[in-house]
């Protein structure tokens, strides 16, 4: 006998439905809070059912670990599916109903008719699971610094128009860059014209010393003649001084976060064993490396490449019906959007870069040639990166298990 077990997942509770073969419903759907207590109580239950039990639940976010985790460490079959396979799974019903028992219902329905297809679930382990946090955190922060440098650069473009463009410094280690930090001492153009040349010299080598810049002799003057002619919208008032140095506070604080998780993720990831395996890939570097260790996660959980293509969603999709078939077809996009952007970026660093060895570049740059459209030769590439990310990293991972 078998008992499918449906559990739709929502923050703080889970609604769960059992259903057996034809549709024979040995529990009405009825609600789980998320605590030790009601966790365990539903264990119980679940254990008390004669047969083969499978548990199926969607991946909603981070919202269903804390049922699957339990479910899973009481040692039953655990299936977690991405909720589209869910929602385009068929209902037999003209009418639309959405509600937490009905999707329990359809879950359970979806778990028998996919009894034998279903993968069990594997608990991530401690490090990987602090790896995809981290990785969330820095994404949230770098939202934060992209939107706060985009806010200085309007303010400022009606103060000191172009100031972001009169350094070409790189970032510091703590995030923080020699334009942001000028800006903050010298926040209009008469702060710099209207005082003169020698004494704006002497206020620019007092500044590089304060931040410990190297002082060229040449800079200042440089600055104060570009100064003379830009046009500030704002007048030289308080006001706008404190919009931009609060402006200035913001991202130096948001930057200081990103580069914080950076290296945090950077260790982390070099603990796990594919780390080198990633980092030597060409395109990868110490940013995108932690983030697809992250978002990718341990591969021995993917069959086959197919299968890692598909999560990411660079897969390309079936599109035919009698006499059309085209010669190419969109990306699924039904899978870690997060994944794909990491990748996405990875592909322009190669176009950027052209290197004539990498065997992912020279496929990116054919398919340009032949003059594919943008996305497209963007997602052929991604997925090709992944099929080759997949068998280094299944590699890799195949020597240490012979030599460990």
């Amino acid at each position: 006998m078998y008992n499918a077990v449906g559990i739709d997942v929502s923050k703080g509770k889970s609604t769960v439905a059992v259903l057996q073969p034809g549709g024979v419903v040995i529990h009405k759907p009825f609600d789980v809070p998320h605590t030790s207590k009601d966790l365990n109580q539903l264990s119980e239950y679940l254990s008390s059912l004669d047969g083969d039990t499978k548990i199926v639940m969607e991946c909603t976010g981070r919202y269903h670990e804390p049922m699957a985790n339990a479910l899973h460490k009481a040692g039953f079959f655990v299936s977690v599916v991405n909720p589209h396979l869910i929602k385009n799974f068929g209902s037999n019903s003209l009418r639309k109903v959405k509600s937490d028992p009905a999707d329990a219902r359809k879950i359970a329905r979806y778990t028998l008719d996919n009894w034998t297809e279903l993968r069990q679930y594997v608990d991530m382990d401690n490090t990987r699971t602090q790896l995809k946090t981290l990785n969330s955190q820095f994404s949230f922060f770098m939202k934060q610094k992209v939107a706060a440098k985009a806010n200085l650069i309007a303010l400022l473009d009606n103060t000191y128009p172009d100031v972001n463009k009169l350094f070409n410094s790189p970032v510091r280690d703590d995030g923080s860059e020699k334009w942001v930090d000028y800006a903050y001492s010298f926040w209009h153009v008469d702060c710099v014209r209207k005082i003169g040349l020698k004494t704006f010299t002497e206020r620019y080598k007092a500044f590089c010393k304060k931040h410990h810049y190297n002082f060229q002799p040449s800079k200042p003057q440089e600055l104060f003649h570009a100064s003379k002619e830009l046009v500030a919208v704002f007048p030289k008032e308080k006001n706008y001084k404190l919009l931009i140095q609060q402006s200035i506070k913001q991202l130096n604080l948001a930057s200081e976060h990103v580069e914080q998780l950076r290296k945090e993720m950077d260790a982390l990831a070099s603990s796990l064993p594919e780390y080198t395996t990633v980092m030597n890939i060409y395109g990868v570097g110490k940013t995108y490396g932690p983030q697809l260790i992250a978002e990718i996660g341990d591969v021995s959980r993917f069959t086959h490449r197919e299968a890692l293509t598909a999560f990411a969603g660079v897969d390309p999709g079936v599109d035919e019906s009698g006499q059309r078939k085209p010669k190419s077809n969109r990306a699924s996009k039904v899978g870690s959007g997060k994944l794909r952007k990491t990748l996405f970026q990875i592909m322009t660093t190669l176009l950027q870069n052209a290197p004539a060895d990498d065997p992912v570049y020279r496929f990116l740059d054919k398919k340009r040639s032949e003059g594919k459209p943008y996305y497209v030769y963007m997602t052929a590439g991604a997925n090709k990166f992944l099929r080759i990310y997949y068998g280094k990293v299944k590699e890799c991972l195949r020597n240490l298990e012979q030599n460990g």
